[in-house]
């Protein structure tokens, strides 16, 4: 338990997941990918008044995990760890994807949002 919160930079854990949350919503919305990523997800896009709060509170929580996750492989000297297991879950989310009928462009836009992710947790640690 102690490698996983020794020498973390708590700091650079909550930039990383909040500048990432702001980024992927950025990313969703229709000035970027949003609109191509809903009609290729099967999902409709609503006005802000109508997010799902359920998966919005998930998503700001996966996003402070991996974004812990950066910081406590960073603090260990193995970030390389973290960019594999990223690739990895970045493979496995878009297979999960072809399975449940989203386009190429939907997952391509998924996969692009949390290799960028990434870089900014990453950033976040080198920074901060």
């Amino acid at each position: 338990m102690q490698e996983i919160i020794a020498d973390v930079t708590w700091t650079a854990v909550i930039a990383g997941a909040a500048a990432a949350f702001v980024v992927g919503w950025l990313w969703y919305s229709p000035k970027l990918f949003g609109k191509g990523w809903a009609e290729g997800s099967g999902v409709k896009l609503d006005a802000a008044s109508k997010m799902p709060m359920g998966a919005m509170l998930a998503q700001a929580a996966g996003l402070f995990l991996m974004s812990w996750f950066v910081a406590t492989t960073a603090a260990n000297g193995a970030l390389a760890t973290v960019i594999l297991a990223t690739a990895a879950f970045t493979v496995l989310a878009g297979a999960g994807a072809m399975f449940s009928g989203k386009n190429a462009y939907a997952r391509h836009v998924d996969a692009g949002y949390w290799l960028v992710a990434l870089v900014i947790m990453i950033a976040a640690n080198a920074v901060l």
